[in-house]
C-alpha cells in the first residue's frame, strides 16, 4: 500500500486502541485525548505532506510501485542522500524541530538495519531475513515507530545481572517454537502513546558482557500487542490554546515507561536474541547510528534556523538590536547555525558507499555534530532568556487580551517597538513556551540527553577518533628538531 495520509495515521491508532496509561488511567482514544490531540495533528500534518510535496516526499517502491515515504529510501549515490535529507527538513520544518522523534528518525534506521541484514546472519540467517522483511513491511506500510534502548535507573554502578532485582530490565523469560518471551521495564519510549509499533534494541553507548546476554535483543511488535502497557509522564499540552502555548499544544511527544508482561515476540519479528556481542557492535557496523545522526543534524539544523529567527524578532521587537551585548548573543546563535550546516555538508558531501552498498555520510562530521549539540543547546535557550528578560516572568494570556475590562490595558502595557501588545505577547510566550515552560524546559534536557550522557559520548568519541596521524605529526616535528639541533 502506498505511503498513509494523516487521516490513515489517526485512524490506525483509534482502531489499535494500545495499552496507554496516564495519570493512573487506562486512555481509551489517545487521538482525542487532551494530553496528545495536539501531537496528534501535527503527526497528521506530517503525513499529508507527503502528498502536498510528492516530488520531494515520495519514490516509487522497487517491490510494489507504489508511492512510499522518501525517508525510507535506501541512498544509493550522494543524490539519493541529499534527496533524503530534504525531504527529512520538510518534515522538520512543519514542527520547525521540536519533535524530536519525528517519523524519519526510525525510518532511517529501520531502512539501516534492512540493508545490513546480513550482520544480523552472524547469530542466525533467519534474523537476517527479519530485518529485510521488516524494513519492507515498514516502508510499504508507511509504519510509525517508537523505540526502547535503556534500562531502568536502578544501581548504576552494577551491571543488569548484578541489580538487587534483576528482573526489572527486559529481559529474556523463555524461548518456545512461536517465538521469545520476554518481560521487564524498559525506557524512554518518545511517542510510545500515538504510533502504530515499538522497537526495542540495545543501548547506542552502553556496552554490555556476555554475562548480560539475556538483557541483549533487539525486536519489533505491534504497540498493541498483548501484555504491552506505556505509562506516560505527565503531560506537558495542558489543553491550553495555540496562542498560550505555541509549541506545547502542538509538538508534546510525550515519553513512556514500557511494560512487557510475558510479552510473546514472534520469531518473524526478532533481529537480536541474547547476544551481547551483536547488540553491543549493532549500531555501528551496521551504520545504523550514521543515518540516525544525518536526521538528527539535518533536524538540528532547522531547529537552529528557528531559534535564530525567534531571536532577531524578539531583539527587534523591545528594541534592543543595536546593543553589542545582544549583537555578540546573536553572533553566538548564528555560529552554531553556520557550524551546523557546515558539519552536514561534509558529511554529505564527503559519504561513501559502505560494505553493505548503501551510500553513507561522513560519520565523523556527524559524529561531532552530534556530541557538540547537546552541550551548545541549554547555551541557545540561555541566550533567548537573556534576550527576553523580565518580559518573560508576567505574560498575559489570550483570556486576557479577549477580556473587555483589562483587554485594553494589556494591549497597552504589551507593546512593543514595532509590535502592538497582543503580538509581542503572542512571540513572547513562543519564546516562553520554547526556553521557560515544562515543554521548553524537557527540550533543553531532551536534548542534552539526545543519545545519551554527554560524558559517556564523549569518551566514545575520544576511543573512536583517528589518533595517529596527529601524534606521528609531533613526532616527525621531534625527530626534525633533534636533527636540526644536532
Amino acid at each position: 500500500m502506498p505511503a498513509k495520509t494523516g487521516a490513515e495515521y489517526i485512524a490506525r491508532l483509534k482502531q489499535a486502541r494500545a495499552a496507554v496509561y496516564l495519570d493512573g488511567e487506562r486512555i481509551d482514544d489517545v487521538t482525542e485525548h487532551p494530553a496528545f490531540r495536539g501531537v496528534v495533528r501535527s503527526m497528521a500534518r506530517l503525513y499529508d505532506l507527503q502528498y502536498e510535496k510528492p516530488d520531494k516526499m515520495l519514490y516509487q517502491s522497487p517491490t510494489t510501485g507504489d508511492l512510499v515515504g522518501m525517508t525510507f529510501l535506501v541512498p544509493r549515490t550522494k543524490e539519493d542522500l541529499i534527496a533524503r535529507r530534504e525531504a527529512m527538513q520538510e518534515w522538520a520544518y512543519a514542527h520547525v524541530g521540536m519533535m524530536g522523534r519525528a517519523p524519519d528518525y526510525l525510518n532511517v534506521e529501520v531502512m539501516a538495519m534492512g540493508a545490513a541484514a546480513e550482520f544480523l546472519a552472524e547469530d542466525d540467517p533467519m534474523f537476517a531475513e527479519n530485518a529485510r522483511k521488516y524494513y519492507e513491511h515498514c516502508r510499504e506500510n508507511d509504519v510509525s515507530l517508537t523505540h526502547t534502548l535503556i534500562n531502568p535507573q536502578i544501581n548504576r554502578a552494577k551491571a543488569q545481572h548484578e541489580q538487587n532485582d534483576p528482573e526489572v530490565p527486559l529481559h529474556i523469560v523463555k524461548t518456545t517454537p512461536d517465538g521469545l518471551i520476554v518481560r521487564g521495564v524498559r525506557l524512554l519510549a518518545t511517542q510510545g502513546a500515538i504510533t502504530d509499533e515499538i522497537l526495542v534494541f540495545p543501548s547506542t553507548v552502553k556496552k554490555a558482557d556476555s554475562k548480560e546476554d539475556i538483557y541483549s535483543l533487539a525486536f519489533a511488535i505491534p504497540n498493541n500487542t498483548p501484555g504491552v502497557k506505556f505509562i506516560s509522564r505527565e503531560a506537558f499540552a495542558y489543553g491550553r490554546s495555540a496562542w498560550d502555548h505555541p509549541l506545547a499544544s502542538q509538538f508534546e511527544e510525550g515519553d513512556a515507561i514500557v511494560y512487557f508482561d510475558d510479552v510473546l515476540v514472534p520469531w518473524e519479528r526478532v533481529f537480536i536474541r541474547g547476544n551481547a556481542n551483536l547488540s553491543n557492535r549493532y549500531f555501528r557496523e551496521t551504520n545504523a547510528i550514521v543515518h540516525m545522526a544525518h536526521q538528527v543534524v539535518a533536524k538540528n539544523v532547522v531547529k537552529t534556523e528557528f531559534i535564530l529567527g525567534v531571536a532577531l524578532l524578539l531583539m527587534e521587537a523591545i528594541g534592543i538590536q543595536g546593543f553589542q551585548h545582544v549583537q555578540d548573543k546573536g553572533a553566538e546563535i548564528m555560529m552554531t547555525l553556520e557550524t551546523m550546516r557546515s558539519h552536514l555538508y561534509r558529511a554529505e558531501h564527503n559519504a561513501k558507499l559502505d560494505r553493505w552498498g548503501v551510500m553513507t555520510p561522513d560519520f565523523a562530521a556527524l559524529d561531532t555534530a552530534r556530541n557538540w549539540y547537546p552541550r551548545i543547546y541549554p547555551r541557545l535557550a540561555e541566550i533567548l532568556r537573556i534576550l527576553g528578560a523580565s518580559g518573560l516572568t508576567a505574560l498575559p494570556t489570550e483570556a486576557d487580551f479577549k477580556n473587555p475590562e483589562i483587554g485594553p490595558i494589556v494591549r497597552r502595557a504589551m507593546q512593543g517597538a514595532n509590535l502592538d501588545g497582543e503580538e509581542r505577547v503572542l512571540l513572547f510566550r513562543l519564546v516562553w513556551d520554547m526556553t521557560m515552560s515544562a515543554f521548553g524546559s524537557r527540550q533543553t534536557h531532551y536534548e542534552y540527553y539526545f543519545f545519551g550522557d554527554p560524558i559517556r559520548m564523549g569518551m566514545a568519541y575520544f576511543e573512536y577518533y583517528d589518533k595517529d596521524f596527529y601524534k606521528e605529526l609531533v613526532r616527525q616535528f621531534l625527530r626534525r628538531t633533534v636533527k636540526v639541533a644536532v
